[in-house]
């Protein structure tokens, strides 16, 4: 198979729900979302690193942070429901940023812009892995520990014995029966989903023609949109997760683990 070719791309939407501007939220120092561009810019193995958003203001001070070099930004619709649907509208110039790949050689990594401490090597692994992939999607697993199994606020994913996602849920995913539930780690292994995708570009050239998905609406988790339009996803094995920052428990997490870093 021909080596493909992978570009970061980072959705990014200032006015989130849950905590409203998170993204500048300050870090250590930092705002949350210039961690997240530091840490993608620290992978090897993409063409580029790309910001995805409908916010000027994300755009202006993306501008002004002292990175290691210069991210673009690509302007999107306000309208975009989900960080996936962002990067479906931006794919034409992401194509470009990867050097005017193929759609059917061209991978796109996206990563969440709240996780302030996603680990490059992730990165690397994940574009070393996608010329070789057996889905068009793929996704990172790491081994949930007993104490978030039952925390809806931790996404959790049931595979099959070939690695393939058979779903994602808020829920503790199997249900064990007949065991106290606070016993099912003993019984059976939990995955945690590390909140990053490789999107082969093809696919996401068809997500806005996807059917509605009644299980993304409830749970609001993206990734069932493909599985319920038949669409395969693929996993692969991590050592740890990443934080991603949704509450402002997990902010004061994060701003804990920047202060441990200094």
């Amino acid at each position: 198979m021909s080596q493909s070719t992978t570009v970061v791309a980072i959705p990014a939407r200032l006015e989130s729900k849950r905590l409203p501007r998170k993204l500048l939220a300050d870090v250590g120092g930092k705002p949350l979302l210039q961690r997240v561009l530091e840490r993608c810019l620290e992978a090897q193995q993409p063409a580029a690193v790309v910001l995805c958003t409908d916010s000027e203001e994300l755009r202006d001070k993306a501008s002004q942070w002292p990175l290691e070099r210069p991210v673009p930004v690509v302007m999107t619709p306000a309208s975009c429901s989900s960080g996936s649907e962002r990067l479906a509208c931006a794919l034409p110039e992401l194509l470009e940023y990867a050097g005017g790949a193929d759609p059917a050689s061209c991978w796109v990594l996206n990563v969440q812009g709240d996780q302030p401490f996603v680990d490059p090597t992730i990165i690397d692994a994940m574009a070393e892995r996608c010329s070789t992939a057996r889905t068009d999607v793929l996704t990172p697993v790491y081994r949930l520990p007993p104490e978030k199994i039952h925390n809806p606020a931790v996404v959790k994913c049931l595979l099959a014995h070939d690695g393939r996602c058979l779903t994602f849920s808020r829920s503790a995913l199997p249900h064990v029966r007949d065991v106290s539930p606070d016993q099912w780690h003993a019984h059976a292994a939990y995955w945690g989903h590390v909140g990053i995708y490789g999107y082969r570009a093809e696919v996401l050239a068809q997500w806005n023609d996807l059917p509605a998905s009644p299980l993304e609406a409830i749970e609001k988790l993206e990734q069932l949109k493909l599985l319920e339009a038949g669409i395969a996803i693929g996993s692969f094995p991590v050592e740890a997760d990443s934080l991603s920052v949704d509450t402002a428990e997990q902010l004061d997490e994060a701003r804990q683990i920047a202060a441990q870093l200094r």
